[in-house]
């Protein structure tokens, strides 16, 4: 299988985010360099690395979705915890001694551009417009201020 390879079409506009998204494409592209070693302990710690990245990258836009108040953040959490389901599933499969690597990276390059063309694509201006706001904001209050109000809401 081929490199993917960032296109400019899959930017949300939202730095952070696109930059996240890069690196994951980054993890695929090395589970794709990785298969070829044939070298299970490599491998595997692509695999490892790819998933936890992904994960991470998940909790953080979750995060900016609530801070956003974003109507459909349950269903993008569930989205991806769906996908975290089926990522492990090819991990135990992994473990187990089965060589997944050319399965996995198929699916983890469909499913991430997949995702952000449509899913991602669909928060864009909830979140935009929350960074805007909390942009001005910072001029007002300083961080630990707008951090306490956010846990210590009155």
């Amino acid at each position: 299988m081929a490199h993917l390879v960032w296109l400019k079409s899959l930017e949300t506009g939202i730095d952070v985010i696109d930059g996240q998204h890069k690196q994951i494409v980054d993890y695929i592209n090395k589970l794709d360099d990785a298969r070829f070693t044939k070298n299970r302990f490599v491998i595997g710690k692509v695999i490892e690395d790819t998933v936890e990245y992904t994960v991470s990258h998940f909790g953080f836009e979750e995060t900016l979705l609530e801070d956003a108040g974003y109507e459909f953040t349950r269903p993008h959490k569930r989205v991806h915890e769906l996908f975290i389901r089926r990522v492990g599933e090819f991990k135990q499969r992994f473990d187990e001694g089965e060589d997944i690597s050319e399965e996995l990276h198929g699916l983890l390059s469909r499913w991430l551009f997949s995702h952000i063309q449509n899913d991602d694509a669909a928060y864009v201006a909830s979140v935009k417009a929350s960074l805007s706001d909390l942009d001005s904001n910072r001029q007002k209050r300083g961080f630990l201020s707008r951090s306490l109000a956010r846990f210590f809401r009155h």
